[in-house]
């Protein structure tokens, strides 16, 4: 009798996975269909571009590394007003300004990369990162 009823059983799941396959492949959509049915209002079709996803969360990483390497100067440089001329805290207020500033040099450096290579896969079109394309294709 257990064999019987695990035997129904597994052919009662078969038939239901069979005609679940069948009704989903009947109301599946394209890749294309179900993106565009997954995307918001106002929601950016593009994910490289002028208004692509990557364009905008590199825009913002920058202005965020930006807003915070100039709060970490303006720490650094109240650091060492306030030293007093204790040689440790000089010290320390310099690499806290040095720091900050390598800091926002990486996050310059980075950005230029990432727009570089942006350009090179959507056609993106600013002057200084077409230039140097037209530039590296001429080498090449």
């Amino acid at each position: 009798m257990k064999k019987f009823t695990k035997n129904v059983l597994q052919i009662i799941t078969g038939v239901c996975t069979a005609i679940t396959l069948c009704a989903g492949k009947a109301m599946a959509l394209t890749v294309q269909e179900g993106a565009e049915a997954a995307r918001a209002e106002g929601m950016p079709a593009e994910l490289v571009g002028p208004d692509g996803v990557f364009t905008r969360i590199t825009s913002i990483a920058l202005y965020v590394i930006g807003a915070i390497s100039v709060i970490m100067l303006i720490w650094g440089g109240l650091r060492y007003i306030i030293s007093g001329g204790d040689n440790k805290k000089v010290t320390d207020a310099k690499n806290t300004i040095l720091y900050a500033i390598i800091g926002l040099i990486f996050a310059v450096l980075a950005y230029a990369i990432v727009r570089f290579v942006l350009n090179s896969i959507g056609n993106l079109s600013t002057d200084g990162t077409e230039a140097a394309l037209i530039f590296l294709s001429n080498l090449c």
